[in-house]
């Protein structure tokens, strides 16, 4: 995203660019909630007009009003069947704590609202093979938060709902949609930014690996 903004003239600072984007998930969260059914392309530039918002709000300026360049930048960055552009950096530690995940017996599967790249995604990533099942909503006609998507992950790994922990980002996706098939939900909240949800939140997979495992102990 910093990339393609640079070449649209806007000078934007990477570790802005990611808390603003932090920020903006609980205000996106509701409006994705809400319109479920609606165009994935207008829904996405809502998505970065949100981002970029609170960008400005953060001290940052940029030449264009938002929503002028969340409509320029939509078309480059959500590309069909590309997500993985946009979806691809990997974390500090979560390889790590994927490790540590699967040598203390847990089962991991990935559940995600995607355009059929998932799996290939993780694999380019070197994470693939920490889990052993990878369920993408553009394949199985279903995303999150229709529970049904949780409930084929739960019939393709033959795992049970009362043992299970979806852990996510976006509140109404995640915590609601893993709810709705009974499954325990955990929000992950790298900056603090979800302060008045009823879930547990954790920094990001490492916390959320070191937390599970303790309890297991």
């Amino acid at each position: 995203m910093k990339r393609e903004l640079e070449a649209l003239g806007e000078s934007v600072d990477a570790a802005r660019l990611e808390r603003a984007e932090a920020a903006a998930r609980p205000r996106i969260s509701k409006r994705l909630l809400r319109e479920t059914e609606g165009d994935g392309q207008r829904l996405f530039a809502a998505y970065i007009e949100e981002v970029l918002e609170r960008l400005i709000d953060a001290g940052s300026e940029l030449s264009a009003a938002p929503g002028v360049l969340a409509a320029r930048l939509t078309p480059i960055l959500r590309v069909p069947g590309e997500a993985q552009r946009l979806w691809s950096r990997v974390l500090p530690g979560v390889p790590g704590a994927l490790s540590r995940f699967g040598a203390a017996g847990f089962r991991l599967c990935a559940v995600s609202n995607s355009d059929g790249s998932a799996e290939a995604c993780l694999r380019d990533c070197g994470l693939l093979g920490f889990f052993e099942l990878v369920v993408d909503s553009a394949l199985i006609g279903y995303e999150k938060p229709d529970p049904r998507i949780f409930e084929h992950a739960l019939g393709e790994s033959g795992a049970e709902p009362e043992t299970t922990l979806h852990a996510g980002d976006l509140y109404d996706a995640d915590v609601r949609g893993a709810r709705g098939a009974g499954i325990h939900a955990a929000l992950l909240d790298p900056f603090d930014d979800w302060q008045h949800v009823d879930c547990q939140r954790f920094r990001g997979v490492p916390e959320l690996e070191a937390a599970l495992s303790a309890a297991r102990s």
